[in-house]
């Protein structure tokens, strides 16, 4: 068998080696993973010598993760990562000055998240000095390539003035002892938030000589009946300057009384100084977004779907003629939906990522003949940056938390972080393998096979079978702070996760393949790949085996309990489907009720009724964890509480687990530590004891 066996990381080793012992091997455990150290937003100076990028840690005390800013230097022979920031308040969204001689950041260290500003004079950081000082929080920024503006994001009445006039309402809604919350239009919550009549309105301020602002902002966006950047998880990568700093470009869905159902974005540009925002994508009513300007400025790249209604459609690479207005596809035959992309510096390729057979890599693509080439191999790119001929960027894989890379183009990348090798060098990690079978309609499917810490010639594990959310997702080579395969392998515990028709990375006809059919090839997917799991490696023990999932995977814990009933020996539900009559009519974001069924419910009822769980409860006998987040408006509460009524009015054995404060993750440190423990208590009392 060709499993990956992964060894205590240089740093780590070099450090017990000089205190001439060696600790007991052990496993991962949930209190390992919180309280890891976790890297991202890597961003590369103008002169290509230096990368800045967080760190985030966890206050355990606070219940919180905290962030700081780090700075390597590239031209070091062996670069020593230094500590830019520390202060109580967090450090986030690094962006370099352009001449490289400061960072800016942000930060709610005077009492609000304000931008900020770090000297950085002969490489050691100054004292960080207040760029904005807003009666309100900035949400997301970006400075102008010339350095004498900034772009940023603010949560605002649209219909207000100015920003002391949101501040005011918000001020006397604090006191107003009437409670009610009157709307007539949806989305009256979104994710985890209730709907307070605020919109994310990008705004822009010149910057004087000190790099502060110097005039009240200007609205760009206040205009347009949407959020810039879009809510819930939009980010700054939904605008950006022009390279000469006089326009913006930026992504807005129109909301009217369509927004919760209609996926249409499009991309505007607008002075930076202010003006009316002109749409450039008005011909296509599908997602267009994560528009880049190339460095000439003659050019914009971004990337749009084809069809209204479905967020996992593919994302395809455009490119958009300033001057004309004329667009072409690029690479328009390659099958992989890209996630971020870059220019690299000579404007003839865009570096960008996407997930590709189970793993999330970097890709170079030439820009005259759409050529494709890999510039990672195994593993998960989660955040990158482009400057000159360099690449930083994040990475993570099976056994490791996301590190840091850098590269020159064409060359080969060098680790630059060594992030919780000392505290994890004790931990033996779980053997890690691929594999593929033939899955429904004799397809190609892949899944993964990870073997406990401690497994040894000739035993048998029971088998954690872990099924992913999405349900357009991949369980893959990566790394997860909330499901994560080592989490079980350090309990004992094989795991088998299969990415079944619908999963993304394999091409868009596999991606699509699912919509419509959640209960169908998929189910089949799985049973087929455990099958084929438990033949190909014997230390699986078939007999001894419980399914978990979230989301589309605790939906799949339900249409498993009544259609596959004799597989498992307990389940785990965590925020998952019960009756899909419900579902389509108290979820938020509709459009994904609707294309996965063909169309609303009171349409196509006999679509959605096809494959709900709720039919085939008189069939359940199969022992059941169920998991809410109360503030999950995904998947409303009363779908977990529907099922464990199910349970238990059914008698099944059955436990229901409910976070108040969680959505549709679960999020905090001592709340995630729960969760595991309930979990491993409910799989350990199934499956170890006799």
């Amino acid at each position: 068998m060709n499993f990956r066996l992964l060894t205590l990381a240089p740093i780590a080793a070099a450090a017990l080696a000089a205190t001439g012992a060696m600790a007991a091997p052990r496993g991962f455990t949930v209190e390992d993973l919180v309280n890891m150290e976790r890297v991202g937003s890597p961003a590369v100076s103008p002169d290509t010598s230096r990368v800045v990028y967080t760190v985030r840690s966890t206050d355990l005390s606070k219940n919180r993760g905290h962030t700081e800013l780090w700075m390597v230097d590239l031209r070091a022979a062996k670069p020593v990562p230094q500590r830019l920031t520390e202060h109580a308040s967090s450090s986030t969204e690094p962006e370099w000055s352009a001449s490289g001689d400061a960072v800016y950041f942000l930060s709610t260290r005077s009492g609000s998240s304000q931008v900020w500003r770090l000297p950085l004079a002969g490489g050691k950081a100054g004292e960080p000095v207040k760029v904005t000082d807003l009666p309100l929080d900035v949400e997301s920024f970006r400075v102008s390539p010339l350095g004498d503006r900034v772009a940023m994001s603010v949560s605002v009445f649209r219909d207000c003035a100015d920003l002391a006039c949101t501040k005011q309402r918000l001020d006397a809604k604090e006191k107003d002892k009437a409670s009610g919350k009157l709307y007539n239009r949806l989305f009256v919550r979104h994710w985890d938030t209730w709907n307070d009549g605020r919109n994310n309105v990008l705004f822009s301020a010149p910057l004087d000589a000190s790099g502060k602002t110097s005039s009240p902002p200007v609205s760009l966006s206040g205009t347009l009946d949407g959020d810039v950047p879009s809510k819930p998880f939009g980010d700054r990568e939904e605008f950006r300057f022009s390279p000469d700093g006089k326009s913006i470009v930026f992504a807005a869905r129109i909301a009217g009384k369509t927004e919760a159902w209609s996926t249409n974005f499009d991309l505007y540009t607008v002075p930076a100084a202010g003006g009316a925002p002109r749409n450039l994508t008005a011909d296509n009513p599908a997602w267009d977004t994560k528009g880049v300007y190339s460095p000439d400025g003659r050019t914009l790249a971004y990337l749009a779907m084809a069809r209204p209604g479905f967020e996992a459609d593919r994302y395809q690479v455009m490119l958009m003629d300033v001057a004309s207005g004329q667009k072409r596809k690029l690479a328009a035959d390659w099958d992989r939906s890209v996630g971020s992309l870059q220019w690299r510096a000579d404007g003839k390729a865009l570096i960008v990522d996407a997930e590709d057979v189970g793993q999330h890599r970097l890709f170079s693509i030439d820009t005259g003949s759409g050529k494709i080439t890999a510039l990672t191999d195994k593993g998960a790119i989660g955040a990158f940056d482009v400057r000159g001929d360099t690449v930083a960027y994040t990475q993570a894989n099976l056994a490791s938390g996301a590190q840091l890379f850098a590269m020159k183009l064409g060359a080969q990348a060098a680790q630059l972080t060594n992030l919780n090798a000392e505290r994890l060098a004790d931990v033996r990690w779980g053997e890690y393998e691929q594999f593929s079978f033939k899955g429904a309609n004799g397809d190609t499917v892949y899944g993964h096979v990870m073997k406990p810490w401690n497994a040894e010639p000739g035993k048998k594990y029971p088998i954690a079978f872990l099924v992913h959310g999405g349900p357009q997702g991949s369980f893959g080579n990566g790394w997860s702070y909330r499901w994560n395969p080592q989490v079980y392998a350090g309990s004992g515990y094989a795991t088998v996760f299969i990415d079944f028709h619908g999963s993304t990375g394999y091409g868009q006809k596999f991606t699509d393949s699912i919509s419509g059919d959640w209960g169908g090839k998929p189910l089949e997917d799985l049973k087929k790949g455990l099958d084929a799991a438990v033949k190909k490696y014997p230390w699986l023990d078939r007999e001894r085996s419980c399914a978990l999932g979230a989301s589309y995977g605790g939906y799949m814990m339900n249409w498993i309990a009544g259609n596959w009933n004799d597989g498992f020996r307990c389940l785990v539900n965590h925020d998952g489907v019960f009756d899909s009559r419900g579902m389509a009519y108290s979820t938020e974001e509709q459009w994904f009720t609707d294309w996965e069924n063909g169309g609303a419910y009171f349409a196509v009822p006999n679509n959605h009724e096809r494959f709900n769980p709720v039919h085939h409860v008189n069939k359940w006998k199969t022992p059941m964890l169920v998991v809410q987040g109360d503030l999950d408006f995904r998947i409303p509460t009363a779908q977990a509480l529907s099922t464990f009524t199910a349970l238990q009015r059914k008698g099944i054995d059955s436990q229901l687990l409910v976070f108040p404060d969680e959505n549709h993750w679960v999020l905090k440190p001592a709340n995630s530590v729960q969760w595991h423990h309930t979990v491993m208590n409910w799989l350990d009392r199934h499956l170890k004891q006799k």
